[in-house]
């Protein structure tokens, strides 16, 4: 039996071991007197580096020796040592007891790792047990509801001084009347559950004269600013993965808008500034607010 890639593996060994021993006799002693006053944590550092590149230098030639060794095709036995039992020197006696020891340590050894070859030959080393085919998850699509979905979502909200209902002159995209109390009307254009445009005129302008009143601003100023704070909302409660739910907080927020002509602004009292009266509603309190007063 060759003896010399052992005795090199165990060299190496030694090596390696007092690499890391200088490892962590380095961490313990920490920044020492040494190292000076200037820039002693950058010279640690630096020391520490240098200490852990031995380190994986030792590592990779201990790997290279390891990978020399070939391993034993049968168990080990004592053999002719089995003699050293009657040595009468008692220094040679001592040898005995550790060379049972070893030999036990490397019978259970060998035992290991013919049941470990075992597993493997009958276990391919994968890094986990699903094949390498990705699934990618797949992503809710708001757009792509069903029209009985929406009339249900629709269905089940209910607020008082507010009337809801669903047209679809386009035969699958619907449209959302909203109607508040005396004070507007709204036209919230879907593409399944995802709100794409929202068109804010008075009370006492129409909605079913044709598909473009849809589109056309209001003529007065006071909705068309309703309009544009709508189109805000309807941007801050997009919820790609809740859909339903980014509807519902939108008509919440939009039936805030029952006191348009009657509650003050929060911040300065008034219901008149620059001829308008609060037309923006915080999004999280529903409060009325000038637009210059929001901020």
């Amino acid at each position: 039996m060759n003896l010399e890639p052992i005795n090199n593996a165990l060299s190496q060994l030694r090596v390696l071991r007092s690499s890391v021993g200088q490892v962590f006799e380095t961490l313990g002693n920490g920044v020492r007197v040494d190292h000076g006053e200037d820039g002693k944590e950058q010279k640690f550092l630096q020391e520490l580096q240098e200490l852990l590149n031995s380190v994986n230098a030792n590592l990779k030639d201990f790997e290279s020796c390891v990978s020399d060794l070939t391993p034993p095709q049968a168990p080990l036995t004592l053999a002719n040592s089995a003699y050293l039992s009657l040595e009468t020197n008692l220094e040679r006696q001592a040898l005995y007891p550790h060379l049972v020891q070893s030999y036990k340590w490397h019978d259970k050894l060998h035992e290991y790792s013919t049941f470990a070859s075992t597993l493997l030959q009958q276990n391919s080393l994968k890094r986990s047990y699903y094949t390498n085919t990705k699934r990618r998850r797949s992503l809710p699509s708001s757009h792509l509801a069903t029209p009985q979905m929406v009339d249900n979502l629709i269905g089940s909200i209910h607020y008082n001084n507010m009337n809801l209902k669903i047209v679809r002159p386009f035969m699958t995209n619907a449209i959302l009347h909203i109607t508040i109390a005396r004070v507007l009307r709204a036209a919230v254009i879907l593409k399944g559950l995802l709100i794409e445009w929202v068109t804010v005129k008075g009370y006492d302008e129409s909605l079913l004269d044709g598909v473009d009143e849809h589109w056309t601003e209001s003529r007065h100023h006071v909705f068309r600013k309703v309009q544009d704070h709508a189109h805000s909302a309807m941007l801050h409660f997009f919820s790609p993965t809740l859909p339903e739910l980014a509807i519902r907080s939108f008509i919440t927020w939009f039936r805030s808008y029952v006191t348009l002509f009657a509650d003050p602004c929060k911040k300065c009292g008034k219901h008149l500034h620059n001829t308008l009266p609060p037309t923006w509603r915080d999004l999280r309190t529903l409060e009325p607010f000038h637009e210059e007063c929001k901020q």
